[in-house]
């Protein structure tokens, strides 16, 4: 029994130098284009699945639905190709795509590779834009990013 112990004992030691080698292994699975920023793959499309441009929502608490095509989701901090996170934008632009995206009331991250979230807007007229980030939350090279879509949210 002491030596089943002991086995076990070495091969725990192991697994942090495994997982460390297979996080090397996947910091070199991206391609950069020349402005640094992680190359965004051929057809690569985000959207807003719900709610479309024009709805209104009375009350002003809603789901928004993200979706993404030709492309995966991995949470932020991991680095793989054609992967990356959603960022939404409610009644906002980005000021540049070469820098982080802000983490704001007006600038939300879904850094652990959530798909949908749910918001409540005061009244009035909102906008909302997806965009997709890498794993240090850049934009990728051309940016991937939804229409950006109008809701109303009545008195």
């Amino acid at each position: 029994m002491p030596h089943a112990a002991i086995i076990v004992a070495a091969a725990l030691l192991l697994l942090p130098g495994a997982a460390s080698a297979q996080s090397a292994n996947a910091q070199s699975t991206t391609t950069q284009s020349t402005n640094g920023r992680e190359k965004a793959p051929e057809g690569a499309r985000a959207y807003i699945m719900w709610p479309s441009n024009g709805t209104t929502i009375s009350g002003g608490k809603l789901w928004v639905r993200m979706g993404l095509q030709n492309m995966g989701i991995a949470p932020a901090g991991i680095r793989k190709e054609d992967t990356g996170h959603h960022h939404l934008l409610v009644d906002s632009d980005l000021a540049t795509y070469d820098e982080p995206i802000p983490n704001t009331k007006q600038s939300l991250h879904f850094g652990g590779g959530q798909t949908e979230v749910r918001l409540e807007l005061p009244p009035g007229r909102h906008t909302l834009q997806m965009i997709l980030g890498d794993a240090d939350h850049v934009p990728h090279d051309p940016p991937i990013m939804s229409q950006k879509i109008t809701i109303i949210v009545p008195q």
